[in-house]
């Protein structure tokens, strides 16, 4: 299996209302420091309705990068139930899923 199936299959695990980081996403598949990797990877998620990319930030907190804007990205999050303020995710602990 190649490794952006590897990815995108892992991401699948991630529950409405939960988000990951790059990095966890990229340790879970045993690949070290492939955050960058992870991102690039998700924004050429073939199916972003199937897979959802959009559940991925950065490590810091902050919503990041989404191929059709970070707003549409936010929304999408906050539909789900994460609490987003200034772009960051709040109740971090309560919100990130752990593989």
């Amino acid at each position: 299996m190649t490794l952006d199936k590897k990815i995108y299959k892992k991401l699948l695990e991630v529950p409405k209302g939960k988000i990951t980081t790059y990095g966890e996403l990229a340790k879970s598949v045993n690949f070290t420091n492939g955050q960058r990797a992870v991102g690039k990877i998700m924004n050429k998620n073939p199916y972003p309705v199937i897979i959802p990319c959009h559940r991925v930030v950065k490590s810091d907190g902050k919503v990041g990068g989404y191929g059709y804007g970070e707003e549409i990205k936010i929304n999408m999050l906050k539909k789900e139930g994460v609490k987003i303020k200034d772009g960051k995710i709040l109740d971090w602990e309560n919100t990130v899923y752990r593989f």
